[in-house]
């Protein structure tokens, strides 16, 4: 795993670029000129770059009463079987993310699954599987932070403020079938104009503007920006899995959360009932982040693991 700055890294224009689609995946070009003090030109031309390549990928995220129950699982493998392995969990809908670590034998992942009844996968498929020597699955009792919750701390907060929408104004009422037509047709392309959302959903262009300017008023209608870490810089993926006193659980982890280098963060059953995933730019980063931030914290243990890639992120 090479931690080495490289040309692939974008440069601090187009990494403000990408934090502002962050705050609002759907700002206009020519808003976020004005607060970056950028033409809306370039950031026409950046974007499209950006987007076109692949480089940078904005995504709509499911209405938040549609995200079902989930474990994390933690999987040993032989080495040299993890790719395969990893492959097949990330083709599942069920797996939203998988990474493989540097060490080349554990997967972790994230299972979408009702944790009150045994799932197939975890205690039949997985411990038949000639590769796989052991599987821990615990449940997620609490989120700190959503990954779509992070942001590349590489703007002002005037800046942030300025490109993130307004709170929702009202209570939203649960979406109707056009509504969940146009979410649908975000998922994958959270940017998608007016004239091909009509298309997709076959509904009138106006009737689609309307939806969506109602969607995003309700808070409804969120997105998340999927990029490549290390093309911003952040060198270093770990997990960090830690076990806290329980009447101090709560707080630690909406401490730890709100630090920039967290991109996820949630409370599990287990022995380590606190899971970091953090983005460093480097390892004596980590170290800093693990002695000084969770150090101070009393936290009785800490077990770090190294990802080698991200096989799926969704």
């Amino acid at each position: 795993m090479s931690l080495e700055l490289s040309d692939d890294v974008l440069d601090e224009r187009d990494q403000r670029l990408v934090a502002a689609l962050q705050c609002d995946g759907r700002v206009t070009a020519e808003r976020a000129a004005d607060v970056l003090g950028l033409s809306p030109r370039v950031v026409h031309r950046r974007w499209a770059a950006l987007l076109g390549s692949g480089t940078v990928r904005v995504a709509g995220l499911p209405p938040r009463d549609e995200l079902p129950a989930a474990m994390t699982l933690r999987i040993k493998v032989l080495r040299g079987k993890a790719d395969v392995i990893a492959k097949a969990l990330a083709d599942r809908d069920d797996i939203p993310f998988a990474d493989l670590s540097a060490s080349g034998d554990e997967i972790g992942a994230i299972l979408l699954a009702d944790p009150g009844s045994p799932h197939r996968l975890v205690f039949r498929q997985l411990p038949a599987t000639g590769a796989v020597t052991s599987v821990d699955a615990q449940t997620i009792l609490h989120v700190f932070k959503y990954a779509h919750e992070w942001r590349h701390d590489v703007l002002s907060a005037a800046e942030r403020a300025a490109l993130t929408p307004p709170p929702a104004s009202c209570p939203s009422s649960p979406p109707d079938a056009t509504d969940l037509a146009i979410l649908t047709a975000l998922a994958d392309d959270g940017r998608s104009p007016a004239t091909a959302l009509a298309r997709l959903t076959g509904h009138p262009e106006s009737t689609v503007r309307r939806r969506v300017s109602a969607l995003r008023a309700s808070g409804l209608l969120r997105t998340q920006v999927h990029v490549d870490a290390r093309r911003v810089g952040l060198m270093v993926d770990a997990n960090l899995l830690m076990q806290v006193a329980p009447g101090e659980l709560d707080a630690v982890g909406r401490r730890l959360a709100a630090h920039p280098a967290v991109h996820g963060a949630f409370a599990t059953t287990g022995v380590s009932n606190l899971h970091l995933a953090v983005w460093l730019r480097g390892l004596p980063e980590l170290y800093r982040f693990i002695t000084g931030e969770v150090g101070v914290l009393g936290v009785s243990a800490v077990e770090t693991v190294l990802v080698g890639r991200a096989v799926k992120r969704r």
